[in-house]
């Protein structure tokens, strides 16, 4: 049996897919700057960690988010 769904995904969108896509950068980044003891990169990864989810914003206010993205017609 199948319906029309109207759902608009969770998250399955350029914006959300580039914010989680940073925030992994930085948090790799900054695990092994943590574990070879270089301090300005742990920081500076911190600060790309939190531009990730800015990224995403602005994508989405772009029109790149999940309101913006058409429902799949078929599974």
């Amino acid at each position: 049996m199948s319906f029309e769904s109207v759902d608009p995904g969770e998250g399955h969108s350029i914006a959300a897919w580039t914010a989680v896509v940073v925030m992994l950068v930085a948090i790799t980044i900054g695990t092994v700057a943590f574990f070879l003891d270089v301090p300005w990169l742990v920081w500076a990864s911190a600060v790309l960690l939190v531009l990730g989810p800015i990224a995403g914003f602005v994508l989405s206010r772009l029109g790149y988010g999940v309101a913006d993205v058409a429902p799949h017609e078929s599974h």
